[in-house]
C-alpha cells in the first residue's frame, strides 16, 4: 500500500495524464485497506485514526486514506488532525446523519468535536454542540412557532389568518452533547448524552427549557453491535437538508426508548432491527387521545392503551455515493375504556398498525463529473396506523374511532390508511454555496363517520386530507471544503429558506365551519445562523 500511494503521489506532482490510473490505484488500496480492516477486527487489534465523516457515514480507514490523499480535479486538501487511536476502538458516531431530526443534515457538523483521552484507561471522551439562532418571516396567516409543521398552518379565513403573518426569533434549539467511548471485551462501548433547551412552548423569550433528546449506550463491533436508550426511532428519516428545526412534511423525527441491533451484512449492507416504545393515538369526537394524555374536558385515564412495543427493521445499502434504504414497521393499537370516563360500555378494541417505506439517494456524479457532490434524492411510504412517526403530517393520528358519537354503542378503531412521497435535489453552486430544491405529497384517508364530528372542532378541523409542501433554501458554509466526491461543511452555517405548505381539511368548509375555511396555506421565509465545536 506505501509503494502504491508513493506512486500516486509521483503521477500527481508530474501530470493530469494519469488520472485514469491514479483512480484505479486508489480504489485498490480502498480494498486492501478493507481487507485489512477486518482481518484486524477478528484478532480484536484495530487502530483507527479519527477525521471528519461523511455525512451520515462513520469514518473508517477507508475513508480516513481518502479524505488525505488530494483528487486530481482538486487542490490539495490538508490532512485531518488525528487523535491517539486505542486498540479495538470503533470510530464515534458522527455528531449529524438522516436520523438526526429537527434541522440535523443542515446543520450537522463534519468536525470530530473535542475529542480527549483520558489518561490511564482505554477511554476516549468527546463534547460536541452548536449554537443556533434562527428566525422566521410569516406572509399568511399568524403562526406563532419557531418549529412550524404542516398541520399547525391556521386555516384560511380563521382569526390567525386575519390578522396576518409576524415575525420572530429563537436560538431555543442550540445543543450539546457528551458521548464517550471505551474499549471492552465485546468491541467498544459508546455512550451518548446530548440535550437543546427547545422543551419549551414558544414564542416565549423564557421557555429555554432543557430536554433530553439522546441517552444510550451501544457496545459492539462494526460486525454486531446492541444500543439500548433513548436514541432516534429507527424509522427516521429527514429525506432532504433543511435549515429548519420544525418536522416537515414526510419527515420523521421520533426519539424514544429502545432496544436495537445492527449488523453488517455485507459490504456495504447494514441490517437493523429494535423494539421501540409504542404509543395509541387516536381521534374521536371527543378530540385526540394519547398514551398519556387527553383532550380537555375528558377527566381520568386514557383509553389509549398499548401491550407490546413497536417492531421495527432497516435495510440500508451504500456504494460510492449511492444509497439505498428500505424499512418497516408493526405496531399494536388498543383501547381500553374499562376504567375510564369512556366507558360505559366497558370495551377493548384491536387493530395492527404497518407501514413500509423507502428512500433512495442518487449521486449525480454518475451520470457527469460536471454534476459534482450534487444528489437527487426520493423517498415513498404506505401504512396504516403509523401516524405518531410522521407527527409533522397530522396531530399524531394513528387512528379514528366513532366512540361517543351518538348511538354508538358497540365501537371500532380503524386505523388510517396514509401515503406520501417525497422528490428532492441537492446542488452544490460551490463547496461553498449549496441548494436543497424539495417538493412533498402525503394523504390521509379518513372514515365516513369522521363527518360527524363537531363542525368546527379539534377533532374536525385536524383531519388533514391531503397535503402539499415546497421548500428551496440557499446555504453558505465558508469553510466547507471538497474532500473527493464530497463535501466537508465546517463548523459554520449559514442559512435562507422558503417553506410553502398547504393542507386540505377532509369535509372541507363543512367540517370547519365558523373555525376558517376548509383549507390552509402558509408561506414563510426563514433564516438561520449555526456556529458548532
Amino acid at each position: 500500500m506505501e509503494e502504491l500511494l508513493r506512486r500516486m503521489d509521483a503521477l500527481q506532482r508530474h501530470a493530469t495524464a494519469g488520472d485514469e490510473l491514479i483512480s484505479a490505484l486508489r480504489h485498490r488500496v480502498e480494498e486492501l485497506e478493507a481487507h485489512e480492516r477486518h482481518a484486524k477486527s477478528r484478532d480484536t487489534a484495530k487502530h483507527y485514526e479519527t477525521t471528519a465523516p461523511a455525512a451520515g457515514q462513520r469514518p473508517t480507514m477507508a475513508s480516513v486514506a481518502s479524505a488525505q490523499l488530494p483528487s486530481p480535479a482538486t487542490a490539495a486538501v490538508a490532512p485531518q488532525p488525528n487523535v491517539a487511536a486505542i486498540p479495538g476502538l470503533l470510530p464515534p458516531e458522527p455528531m449529524g446523519n438522516q436520523y438526526e431530526g429537527e434541522g440535523g443534515d443542515a446543520l450537522r457538523s463534519d468536525l470530530p468535536g473535542l475529542s480527549l483521552r483520558i489518561p490511564g484507561t482505554q477511554s476516549e471522551v468527546r463534547f460536541y454542540g452548536f449554537a443556533n439562532l434562527n428566525g422566521y418571516r410569516d406572509f399568511n396567516g399568524r403562526n406563532q412557532t419557531d418549529a412550524p409543521t404542516a398541520q399547525t398552518i391556521p386555516l384560511a379565513n380563521s382569526p390567525a389568518a386575519m390578522q396576518g403573518g409576524d415575525f420572530g426569533l429563537s436560538a431555543r434549539f442550540s445543543r450539546i452533547g457528551m458521548d464517550t467511548r471505551s474499549a471492552i471485551g465485546w468491541g467498544t462501548l459508546e455512550t451518548r448524552l446530548e440535550g437543546d433547551f427547545g422543551g419549551g412552548a414558544p414564542p416565549a423569550s423564557t421557555n429555554a427549557v432543557f430536554r433530553l433528546r439522546q441517552a444510550w449506550a451501544e457496545f459492539g463491533t462494526e460486525e454486531f453491535r446492541t444500543l439500548v436508550g433513548w436514541a432516534n426511532s429507527l424509522w427516521n428519516e429527514g429525506v432532504y437538508e433543511t435549515v429548519n428545526f420544525s418536522t416537515n412534511l414526510n419527515q420523521s423525527f421520533v426519539r424514544q426508548p429502545q432496544i436495537r441491533a445492527t449488523g453488517t451484512l455485507a459490504p456495504g449492507l447494514t441490517g437493523q432491527v429494535s423494539l421501540e416504545m409504542p404509543d395509541t393515538q387516536y381521534t374521536s369526537v371527543a378530540g385526540v387521545f394519547t398514551q398519556t394524555g387527553t383532550p380537555i374536558g375528558f377527566s381520568g385515564l386514557s383509553p389509549s392503551f398499548t401491550s407490546l412495543p413497536d417492531l421495527l427493521g432497516r435495510l440500508e445499502y451504500r456504494h460510492d455515493g449511492l444509497v439505498l434504504d428500505m424499512r418497516g414497521l408493526l405496531r399494536d393499537l388498543s383501547i381500553r375504556t374499562e376504567g375510564t370516563a369512556a366507558a360505559p360500555p366497558a370495551l377493548t378494541r384491536n387493530a395492527a398498525g404497518w407501514g413500509v417505506a423507502g428512500t433512495g439517494r442518487f449521486p449525480m456524479r454518475w451520470l457527469s463529473d460536471a454534476f459534482g457532490p450534487d444528489e437527487l434524492i426520493g423517498m415513498a411510504y404506505y401504512g396504516e396506523g403509523i401516524g405518531r412517526y410522521f407527527a409533522g403530517n397530522t396531530f399524531g393520528q394513528d387512528a379514528l374511532s366513532n366512540i361517543g358519537l351518538l348511538g354508538v354503542t358497540d365501537f371500532t378503531l380503524d386505523p388510517l390508511p396514509t401515503y406520501g412521497a417525497t422528490a428532492a435535489y441537492r446542488r452544490y453552486w460551490t463547496p461553498q454555496w449549496r441548494s436543497n430544491f424539495v417538493y412533498s405529497y402525503a394523504w390521509q384517508q379518513y372514515p365516513s363517520y369522521a363527518l360527524l364530528f363537531v363542525p368546527g372542532s379539534t377533532s374536525a378541523t385536524s383531519l388533514n386530507g391531503t397535503m402539499q409542501q415546497a421548500i428551496v433554501n440557499l446555504i453558505w458554509s465558508p469553510f466547507a471544503e471538497l474532500r473527493g466526491n464530497t463535501v466537508g461543511t465546517g463548523w459554520l452555517d449559514v442559512g435562507l429558506e422558503y417553506v410553502y405548505t398547504r393542507r386540505n381539511v377532509f369535509g372541507g368548509a363543512a367540517a370547519t365551519s365558523t373555525a376558517g375555511a376548509g383549507f390552509a396555506t402558509g408561506n414563510r421565509v426563514l433564516g438561520s445562523v449555526t456556529a458548532r465545536f
